[in-house]
């Protein structure tokens, strides 16, 4: 439970900045309208670009020193990285890093504590030929965590060449022998799934692997109890494909898990569009969970948590004039005025296109695209928000992988908004 509350900790500092507070008589308004306005970027901080193609970037607190750090694959780099968040006083250099492990096409990297050592270790995901999931453990004594010696590298049998790997998520799903492995993949053969972990749970071949849905490309791989039943549900969105959208699987419980029943799927919005990452928060103050996601060409589309359970559809397209496709969408007030704001990285934001810009909330009037990355970068991916500056706003956490950019964070202007 200790380690979970730390992996948590992320979305809990991001939910905490958005208002909750108006009930469902009194919801203001999602406003449709996108304005573009000027304005100054960000200041951009490198944490690593040192190796090629950083992927996606998740968090959890490796050494228990209460900051969040970073974990990345490098895809074309062929590393998996641990990024040790240095404080406040010295986030605006290079972060203490170590390669836990080398495979080939790194997609995802996650934290998780497989094994109940209590002690994180790392996942990796890997596509193009590899096609494999890695357990990336620790060895060593707590000093020992920068030493790539102390780090060992195993794939589990059961994925070995056979999907193209993109997302995963430690979860326990059938309440025995500690976290099992949500899983998700592209291309052929692609499916949501679950490595279900064994009794001998140090052993990775005798994990395994039992598909929940097929799937053509999932981008976010999420959990969240979407049913409020006290379990925690499966929420993907999928690019390509027969049934393309944002989705949801109701998990049926331990029990039922234990005997590899089916989870029921159920729509929340985006069906027939190219969906990519997706975020879930309140976005709209009704105290209601909401999702949204970056949809292609450059929308980003709000389902909305009715109270009756429903969802409704809202959709907002960006000005496209400097900006590239849309990659990714995060939900966070960082502009400190108690409503939340979205942010946005894009993909081919070749030239004077942006890659990363984020939209402000008005309580009345249009959102307010602003700018944040400015033209430095082609190819964005996932963001995350922590304040690393100690100033008490949120900061944006990101990498590039197309212009060398790498492993990177941009400093909240905030008091000047």
């Amino acid at each position: 439970m200790k380690r979970q509350l730390r992996l948590d900790l992320g979305l809990i500092l991001i939910l905490s900045s958005v208002r909750v507070e108006a009930d469902s008589n009194h919801v203001v308004a999602l406003p449709l309208d996108v304005v573009s306005v000027a304005g100054p970027s960000w200041k951009r901080h490198v944490i690593d670009d040192s190796s090629k193609g950083a992927d996606g970037v998740k968090l959890g607190d490796l050494n228990d020193d209460g900051r969040l750090d970073i974990v990345t694959g490098w895809e074309e780099g062929g590393e998996v990285r641990v990024y040790l968040n240095p404080g406040p006083r010295r986030a605006q250099e290079p972060w203490p890093r170590v390669t836990v492990g080398e495979v080939a096409s790194p997609e995802d990297a996650v934290f998780a504590d497989l094994d109940g050592d209590g002690r994180l270790d790392v996942l990796s995901c890997t596509e193009g030929v590899t096609r494999t999931v890695y357990w990336h453990r620790f060895r060593g004594d707590s000093q020992d965590l920068l030493k790539p010696d102390q780090w060992s590298t195993t794939a589990f049998p059961a994925t070995r060449n056979a999907q193209q790997w993109m997302q995963a998520l430690a979860l326990d799903l059938d309440g025995q022998h500690g976290p099992d492995v949500v899983l998700a993949s592209k291309g052929e053969n692609a499916s949501v799934g679950w490595l279900q972990s064994p009794m001998r749970v140090a052993d990775p071949g005798a994990w395994t692997f039992h598909v929940l849905r097929d799937a053509g490309w999932i981008m976010s791989l999420i959990q969240q109890d979407m049913d409020g039943d006290g379990d925690m549900d499966i929420l993907f969105s999928d690019r390509k494909g027969p049934r393309t959208g944002v989705f949801w699987l109701e998990n049926p419980g331990t029990v039922a898990n234990r005997h590899h029943a089916p989870w029921r799927e159920q729509a929340l919005g985006g069906l027939g569009r190219e969906v990519m990452f997706a975020d879930i928060a309140d976005v709209n103050c009704d105290g209601l969970m909401d999702v949204a996601v970056a949809v292609k060409p450059r929308d980003i589309l709000v389902c909305l948590r009715k109270p009756d359970g429903g969802w409704s559809e809202q959709v907002l397209t960006l000005d496209g004039t400097n900006i590239g496709n849309a990659k990714a969408v995060k939900i966070a007030d960082v502009n400190g005025d108690g409503w939340p704001d979205l942010l946005f990285t894009c993909e081919g934001a070749t030239g004077e296109r942006e890659g990363i810009v984020w939209l402000e909330r008005q309580p009345h009037g249009p959102w307010l695209q602003r700018p944040l990355g400015g033209p430095a970068g082609v190819k964005f991916d996932l963001m995350q928000t922590l304040d690393l500056y100690g100033d008490g706003d949120l900061d944006v956490i990101t990498c590039e992988e197309r212009d060398g950019l790498g492993v990177i964070w941009y400093e909240n202007p905030s008091p000047r908004f």
